[in-house]
């Protein structure tokens, strides 16, 4: 019999790459958005698998809600990548925040736990939950120190899934997930947004971009990469909270360089530096260890940032450049 896979958070970036692994795997896909009927699944139909997936609506923050379609798709597998997911927007909507992520993950554990079933789920954690990692990077025993509501609100989660486990012995598992980008990234990511802007620039559209801090350090790998992490975590025998990143640390300013030259542009002839776009509270380094991922999962992060930056750079040329063809 096919396993069936439920995924809280379909439409996103990484509900559409962990949607297309499970298919490959021969995995009977379910995923949920609040309003299926509308919603237009434009990252499942970029990457040609919205007709092959089952889609339903499900509201994460209400319990009656999260319970019935956990008991009508009745899956082996639930993966939850859900939730408000921009730092910035976080500092603007902290209690939206909290709710989707903090309370939707209580609502999804609540309802494995009432219905007593041998369901494996896995919870969407984040290295904002860290803060600041400074020079050594960050693995499953570093404390967290969220700087942003974002953080917080998935630090609260992470402990929500490891009490579970815990108390109730669920088969319940965090992937603590460094930056990961992809062509599915939305323009209001800082990297969709270099990426698209130096693409404009190349094809004379626009002079400039204004962008706020970028001297910030991260650790980015590559989204499509990283949902094999999460579906492996779930193949264990018994579960574990595992950091899955690149283990390298790049600078903004680094990556904007790279996403330039990748069009033949010198990146400091365009961008300007605005400090309206600063945030209240913002992580100046963040790197992972993964060390427990490539022993335990044999997983390793294979697509680096400079690769990334020229990938998503040239994707947005040429799909800026083919749609301006097609203008009348």
């Amino acid at each position: 019999m096919k396993k069936v896979a439920l995924i809280f958070g379909i439409s996103g970036q990484d509900g559409a790459f962990l949607a297309d692994l499970l298919l490959k795997k021969d995995y009977e896909v379910h995923g949920t958005s609040r309003d299926a009927e509308i919603n237009i699944f434009s990252s499942l139909t970029e990457i040609g698998i919205k007709a092959k997936v089952n889609l339903h609506s499900a509201t994460l923050t209400d319990f009656h809600s999260t319970l019935q379609v956990i008991e009508k798709v009745n899956p082996s597998e639930i993966y939850n990548l859900a939730g408000q997911s921009s730092v910035g927007l976080s500092f603007d909507q902290p209690v939206e925040t909290l709710e989707s992520i903090t309370t939707a993950t209580i609502n999804i554990l609540e309802a494995i736990r009432f219905l007593g079933k041998s369901i494996r789920f896995y919870n969407a954690g984040s290295s904002e939950s860290y803060g600041n990692t400074g020079e050594l990077p960050a693995d499953e025993k570093t404390p967290f120190r969220p700087k942003s509501p974002y953080g917080v609100a998935k630090a609260a989660a992470f402990w929500h899934v490891s009490n579970y486990r815990n108390s109730y012995g669920l088969f319940a598992c965090s992937g603590i997930m460094f930056n990961h980008e992809s062509i599915l990234r939305p323009s209001r990511f800082v990297t969709k947004k270099i990426c698209q802007s130096a693409a404009r620039i190349a094809l004379g559209e626009i002079s400039s971009l204004k962008l706020g801090d970028i001297q910030i350090k991260r650790d980015w790998g590559w989204a499509p990469e990283y949902v094999e992490a999460m579906w492996k975590m779930l193949q264990q025998e018994n579960p574990e909270d595992f950091v899955i990143a690149t283990g390298k640390l790049s600078s903004l300013n680094e990556f904007i360089s790279c996403a330039f030259s990748a069009l033949n542009l010198n990146w400091e002839d365009h961008v300007i530096r605005d400090d309206i776009l600063y945030r209240p509270s913002e992580i100046k380094s963040g790197f992972g260890c993964p060390i427990k991922a490539n022993k335990k999962l044999f997983w390793e992060a294979k697509t680096l940032m400079p690769e990334i930056a020229n990938i998503m750079t040239l994707k947005e040329f040429h799909k800026i450049k083919n749609s301006n063809f097609k203008k009348p």
